[in-house]
């Protein structure tokens, strides 16, 4: 399936004291890989919330394996596992600058209709996206 990835470097204020980058941030790391990776597709995520319809996550697992530190440069690889439907999963890998996987992870979101706060099916233009 579709992947992407995403360079990004390491401020300071995501390290904790130990100038390691903190546990916590990497969640958002995936979410600009995520980001990224519907932009790629030609696809804003601000425009489809304004259509009416957000990605909340609703599963996330990281295994860290090992740490980076401010002004690594990190590479976020996303790779869709499968074609969406009311949800869409992703699997990630986090590269150091020597392309070590330091952090593998998985997150499912679920398409919900901002209107309803129901699930909904996948956009069909992201779809569409998907078959080119």
């Amino acid at each position: 399936m579709k992947s992407h990835e995403t360079k990004i470097r390491v401020r300071y204020a995501e390290t904790d004291q130990m100038g390691i980058v903190y546990h916590g941030n990497y969640a958002q790391y995936l979410e600009i890989g995520r980001i990224e990776w519907l932009r790629s597709l030609g696809v804003s995520y601000k425009k489809m919330e304004e259509d009416g319809v957000m990605l909340p996550v609703i599963s996330l697992s990281l295994n860290y394996k090992k740490s980076v530190g401010y002004d690594d440069v990190i590479y976020v690889k996303t790779q869709l596992l499968k074609m969406p439907t009311a949800s869409i999963e992703f699997d990630f890998e986090i590269l150091n600058e020597d392309r070590e996987i330091i952090t593998s992870a998985n997150v499912v979101l679920a398409f919900i209709n901002m209107k309803t706060m129901r699930p909904t099916r996948c956009p069909k233009y992201i779809l569409d996206k998907l078959q080119d």
